[in-house]
């Protein structure tokens, strides 16, 4: 059998373990959470696999001749399936002590987003691609509806609503490149035939911006980030980790596959639509640092963070050079990396205390100094201090706006990220302050010990420890993500 096969693996397994869960419903946590565990490895494993020996694509479908979906390994590829694949062991290891209502409804789900994500990970052209996108739209939303509390209701569709808004403008992007472009295929460097382009520049460039806004809607980019900060506090924590970390980072895929392998550079550098990224990018990286900087709900604090962070990537995407998009694709696993550990830490203190509002965590660090100090090593990887993995990316992405040359944005980007960071540090910051620092006045005789047990300290530890290994380590995902910047810059 040819090799290339085994790119349906990881794709369908995490659907077939879902339809066993629905079909053989496991009553006993134990076995439940045994069987998800083992899946998850599974998973990890065989996608570690095929980044290891696939080295083609496979037709999965064909509609038409010229209409297919098709499965292809890249380098771009490896690095977010292996993420994806990470990632959702570490959430299924933490949901094993925070449960939920009805648990094998929310493994289910858990497990078919998985796949959807990695049938986005995996398209080797834009139908492939799209069709992944709508599927871990509608596959995900029940996470967020999962605790069907009327905010749960109201985070869940209007992160439906906002999905669907932006796949439909990325149609239009399809579409578009199906009149102007040689093939949908993803191609380095793009596919717009010059020929058919000519006189129609100004179209094609409006709906190059319309496309990549609309996939930006699940990175939370403005002006369609307000699904995030609603969806995420109210969904189960182990699901917002998700959200926030993983599933904001496909719209940071199909945003490259739409800019690098689609369009081209060589038709958006330089141009307005390049400009407006740019812009679009600065102003929610500021934005999203100011709100969570004012917000006191630990979740939604950490959700507003995630507006800007994201868009850190973004704004290294549009500079288009080699570097700032090795910086982005960087800051694409550190943050999910730290993303996922602070959002697992707010639910390891909702989960032993109850304590929604920042305000209420006075001293818990001395009933929880395990969780804590994970995520006060995790803040300080997303402010950027080094030698933590947020160093590096945000190092990489200020060097490569300061080297592109770009009128304004050149300067204006290193400041706006420096602003982010000092908002960054004040946000999180007063959390461990409060925590390990609670005063004279507090009373230190009552304080109990509530750490979790091993099974959300473990992925704890975990992603703290990737934090420190991608700073100190970076070669790794810089060689992979600047082998991929050489092809497509």
């Amino acid at each position: 059998m040819d090799k290339n096969y085994l790119l349906l693996i990881p794709v369908l397994l995490p659907a077939a373990a879902a339809l066993t869960l629905s079909a053989r419903p496991m009553r006993q946590r134990g076995p439940r959470d045994v069987f998800m565990a083992a899946i998850l490895t599974a998973e990890l494993i065989f996608t570690a696999l095929c980044a290891a020996v696939v080295d083609g694509d496979v037709v999965v479908a064909r509609l038409t001749d010229e209409l297919y979906l098709t499965l292809r390994l890249d380098g771009l590829g490896k690095i977010f399936s292996l993420l994806v694949a990470f990632m959702w062991l570490m959430s299924g290891l933490f949901s094993h002590e925070y449960t939920v209502e009805n648990p094998r409804r929310y493994c289910a789900f858990l497990l078919l987003s998985e796949g959807a994500l990695m049938t986005l990970c995996y398209a080797g052209n834009y139908l492939t691609l799209y069709t992944g996108f709508e599927l871990m739209t509608v596959l995900s939303t029940p996470l967020a509806l999962h605790n069907q509390t009327e905010g749960a209701r109201r985070g869940g569709v209007k992160y439906l609503l906002y999905s669907i808004f932006g796949a439909c403008l990325g149609l239009l992007g399809f579409f578009t490149l199906r009149v102007y472009g040689v093939t949908t295929d993803f191609t380095p460097g793009g596919v717009m035939d010059l020929n058919k382009l000519t006189g129609h520049e100004g179209f094609v460039l409006t709906a190059a911006f319309l496309t990549v806004v609309g996939f930006g809607a699940k990175a939370g980019m403005f002006p369609l980030h307000a699904w995030l900060p609603a969806a995420h506090p109210e969904a189960p924590a182990g699901a917002s980790a998700l959200m926030s970390g993983v599933i904001t980072k496909a719209g940071i895929l199909s945003m490259i596959r739409v800019i690098y392998y689609e369009f081209g550079t060589a038709l958006l550098r330089g141009t307005w639509v390049q400009y407006a990224l740019l812009a679009l990018s600065l102003v929610t990286v500021f934005l999203g640092s100011m709100l969570a900087y004012k917000e006191r709900l630990f979740k939604k604090r950490l959700a507003y963070s995630t507006v800007s962070q994201v868009s850190y990537v973004v704004f290294g995407l549009a500079l288009m050079t080699p570097v700032a998009f090795t910086g982005a694709i960087l800051h694409v696993a550190v943050h999910s990396a730290i993303k996922d550990a602070l959002f697992f830490t707010a639910g390891a203190v909702i989960l032993k205390t109850g304590k929604k509002d920042v305000r209420e965590l006075r001293g818990i660090g001395k009933e929880m100094p395990v969780t804590m100090w994970c995520f006060t090593i995790c803040s300080l990887g997303l402010v950027g201090i080094p030698p933590l993995g947020g160093f590096v990316s945000k190092w990489y992405l200020a060097e490569g706006s300061l080297s592109s040359g770009i009128p304004i944005f050149s300067w204006l980007g290193p400041v706006v990220l420096l602003i982010s960071a000092l908002l960054t540090a004040g946000y999180l910051f007063s959390v461990t302050v409060r925590a390990f620092l609670p005063g004279a006045d507090f009373d230190y005789e009552s304080v109990q010990k509530r750490e979790p047990t091993w099974w959300i300290t473990l992925p704890l530890l975990a992603l703290t420890v990737l934090t420190a290994l991608l700073g100190l380590f970076p070669g790794i995902v810089c060689d992979l993500a600047a082998a991929v910047a050489g092809t497509v810059c």
